[in-house]
This record gives C-alpha cells, structure tokens and sequence, in this order.
C-alpha cells in the first residue's frame, strides 16, 4: 500500500498522536449503550502474499491454497480483489467454501472501482447490481462492506456521494473512506459529510497511514470503528501507534462501541502478520480478549529446530 508513504528519514518527526474524540464520535458513542461484549476482528487485505510462504504459509504452498492458509491465521480479509475484478457468485462461493472451517470468518469486500473510480458513483446502478450480485454468494461469511473514493473525488461531488449512498440496500452495513484532503480542512464540509453517514447509518473508515494525518479524522457516526491501518515495516512508530489505538479503542468500548474491524497494511507486505500478531497479542491483554493470532513457522523451528 503506497498511500500516506513517507521517507524513512522522515518518520521521527511525524506527529502519530490520535486526534481527539469529535463530537459526533462521543455523541455516537454515549446513544450507543451497548452492553453486549465488544466484538473485534483483525486481519490484512489480501491472501495471495507469496511472501508470507514460509513465515506463516508452510513451505511449498500453491498459490491456489493461500486462501485455505489464510483463514487459519485471521478471522476477517479487507478484500481488495473485488476492487478490480468483478467476480461471479461461483468464484465467490469458492471462496466462501475455503472459509467455511473458520465459523467466525468474514469477507469485507471493496466496492468495484467501475463504481467508485471510473463512473464516480454516476450512473452506476448496474455495476452496483453487479458487485451486489457477487458478494451475496458469501453468505454467512460477508461482513461490512467498503466504499473508497479517489483521492481526486472532492467535495464537489457531494451531491453525487449523497445520492448514490442513499439508494444503497440498508440491510449490508456499508463504511466510506475519504481521501481528498478538502473533506477534512473546510470545518463544514467535513460536518456535512459525516452527518450523512450518521443519518444513513453508514460507516466512516479511518485510515492510519504517516503521510495523511488528515485521514485519521476519528469521527464515528455508527458505534462501529472500520480502520485500516499502514505501518512502516515494523518501525518502532509502528508498536506504538498499535499500543495508541488499543488504548483508544478501549476507552470507546467502554463509551459504547460495538465493534472493530482492524485491517494491517504494510508497505512491504512481507511485514504485516507480525504486526497484526502484535494488534491481536494487545487487544487480548488490554481488553481481556481471546482472538486467535497467527502462528509463526520459526515458531515450529525454535520449538523443534
């Protein structure tokens, strides 16, 4: 993932510190009431990583067996390979089946660039007929689904934004990602938007990346936390951004949030189990969690080596 790179040079004088809580956040938050156990799922964004053969895929692995190694060692995928392709339900059932071992697996499928890059949420109601069409062959094991828009797709889309939103099926919970910088550093308009999310339901990912500080805007309008986070290959930053995001995390559980989707990203892809071991490893010590974290072959190797 490139976006918010920086040089490394320049990562001790970036400012990681988490904005505070806005208002709609807290006011989110403080109607939520949830008293139900915080339900959190982490995973990466995408299976077919041939780097991961050998660290947590076993040696030798196919690519056409990634997926049925990747479920064992996280519980959701951000899944981006629906952003450029267009699959048929008979692919996706494939999928689904590879994940049907793990009962509480979940597929987050990114809408189609057809909808969101290239016809820019105009007239896009059969690619969206089409992407919906695909996904529902997940079943049980779809979870939220997310909208990215271009780093060109500025506040004067709005209308368009507002419109295409409102016309989405209200039954798959739904989260948007921003990235023009505009939406964040004009005070209304950044109120406007996320005020239609919260009147719609919808979600608003935050995306935790060096270069966009912008991005990681903390505004909840749903008591539900979408956050896709990009480390700098196990910087120290990194550890201690995740420790930042823990605490943050926990302080909204117990304002009442409901769930997390937490989503590792690396710029060197090699590195994003580690790091997701470590986000897993924090939640269960800090939130009295019990998630399944992956397992490490050199884990084998110390063990028996």
């Amino acid at each position: 993932m490139e976006f918010g790179r920086v040089k490394p040079e320049e990562l001790p004088v970036v400012d990681f510190t988490l904005p505070p809580d806005p208002e709609i956040t807290i006011e989110t938050l403080r109607a939520a009431k949830n008293n139900n156990p915080l339900l959190v799922h982490v995973g990466c964004a995408k299976w077919g990583r041939k780097e991961w053969v050998g660290q947590i895929y076993p040696p030798k692995t196919k690519d056409a067996n990634f997926l049925d190694e990747y479920v064992k060692h996280f519980d959701c995928i951000e899944l981006n390979a629906t952003f450029y392709n267009t699959y048929p339900p008979e692919t996706i059932a494939k999928w689904k089946q590879k994940a049907d071992v793990r009962p509480d697996f979940k597929f987050c499928p990114k809408f189609s660039q057809s909808i969101s890059h290239i016809r820019r949420l105009k007239n896009a109601e059969e690619a969206t007929t089409q992407f919906y069409n695909g996904i529902l062959a997940f079943g049980d094991k779809l979870g939220p689904l997310f909208l990215q828009l271009s780093d060109n797709f500025t506040p004067k889309s709005f209308p368009e934004l507002k419109a295409y939103l409102e016309q989405l099926p209200i039954d798959i919970p739904v989260y948007v990602e921003l990235r023009h910088k505009d939406w964040f550093a004009v005070p209304e308009v950044r109120e406007n938007v996320f005020n239609l999310l919260k009147q719609l339901k919808l979600g608003a990912v935050i995306t935790d990346a060096t270069g966009r500080r912008d991005c990681v805007h903390m505004h909840l309008p749903t008591p539900h936390a979408f956050i896709r986070f990009v480390g700098n290959g196990l910087h120290p930053t990194d550890y201690a951004r995740v420790d930042e995001w823990i605490d943050r995390i926990k302080q909204w559980r117990d304002m009442g949030l409901q769930s997390v989707w937490f989503f590792m990203h690396q710029h060197d892809e090699r590195y994003s189990p580690k790091l997701a071991d470590y986000v897993s490893e924090q939640f269960n010590q800090k939130l009295g969690l019990n998630l399944r974290r992956p397992h490490f072959i050199e884990e084998d190797k110390g063990l028996f080596g």
